[in-house]
């Protein structure tokens, strides 16, 4: 797989990222380690996990993926070959959050553990945190670049104003800024990106990981009825996307696809692999299947004609 610079950074990263929530949650430590594999196989050697995946899956605490990660890491020999990307100031098992220097401290430490590794190419500010001054958290990540322990940093779910104000604090200590974000990004949730975060990007040079790229499974196809998801785990996830502009998407993306021989999900991933600002979208799979879909995602060609198409319909 052909590799991109990830914004301003020297970090070289494929076309896609993949979404290390499944390790751990619904991929247990074997089959994780075979996705790894299979990743690494296939040139996908950008992988996103955060410190608090995956609390939410019964019996676990936080922390699974990464230590699935570490352990590939270290059985494989693979680090110096992966992009990785992790986060800190979400919610962990035991409640614990937020972004005060001494806490960034801790939970970075827990994660290289976690990770066996002693660098960490990307750190995210998860989510941000009101209670604590943006110049605290700055000298935090500024303090592990100096450290060795981080590279380079990004801002997930942070409001644009607060990303804006955080790197002029930066700029002005002559700390390292934020360099690459995390926004919900897709052919249905254009809205908020596009009219928010698109100008910053832009005028910023800022590397753009978009997260929920298939809209949490709608742009799959599957569900184009309440009746449909009746019985989905991905109920109320998915159920906001089902009116008459979801459902005219689908229809769009349905002939797209027929004309690639591709599936509706293949086409709607590479749509954003089109957008200039999309650095690389963040995907997962729990099958070898899922994973030769997005693979073929990658090299669909989406004419002038057909991108227009695709904007066209799912204008806001």
């Amino acid at each position: 797989m052909k590799k991109y610079k990830l914004g301003k950074s020297e970090l070289e990263v494929s076309a896609l990222s993949f979404g290390g929530n499944v390790f751990g949650w619904t991929l247990d430590e074997k089959a994780s380690f075979k996705m790894l594999d299979a990743l690494y196989e296939n040139g996908l050697t950008f992988i996103d996990t955060a410190n608090n995946y995956s609390h939410w899956a019964p019996g676990n605490v936080g922390g699974e993926s990464e230590a699935i990660i570490g352990k590939w890491f270290k059985e494989s020999k693979k680090r110096h070959n992966i992009v990785l990307s992790t986060k800190v100031g979400g919610r962990m098992g035991d409640g614990t959050r937020g972004l005060k220097k001494e806490y960034i401290y801790d939970c970075v430490d827990a994660s290289l553990k976690r990770l066996q590794t002693d660098y960490i190419d990307l750190y995210f500010s998860h989510y941000d945190d009101l209670e604590t001054s943006q110049e605290e958290t700055m000298e935090a990540f500024n303090n592990l670049i100096k450290a060795g322990k981080v590279r380079y940093l990004g801002a997930s779910n942070l409001e644009v104003n607060r990303i804006v104000s955080s790197n002029a604090i930066a700029r002005d200590k002559g700390w390292t800024e934020y360099i690459a974000i995390q926004p919900l990004y897709n052919l249905y949730d254009r809205i908020k990106y596009e009219q928010e975060y698109l100008p910053l990007v832009e005028e910023e040079k800022l590397a753009v990981m978009s997260y929920f790229a298939l809209a949490s499974g709608f742009l799959s196809g599957k569900y184009r009825s309440l009746e449909d998801i009746e019985k989905s785990a991905r109920k109320d996830m998915v159920k906001g996307y089902i009116n008459e502009r979801g459902l005219n998407i689908l229809n769009v993306c349905d002939k797209v696809a027929k004309d690639h021989n591709a599936t509706i999900a293949e086409v709607a991933i590479a749509w954003q692999i089109h957008k200039p600002s999309i650095s690389t979208p963040i995907v997962s799979a729990t099958s070898n299947e899922q994973l030769k879909s997005l693979l073929r995602s990658v090299d669909i060609k989406l004419s002038v004609e057909e991108m227009t198409l695709l904007d066209k319909v799912s204008a806001y």
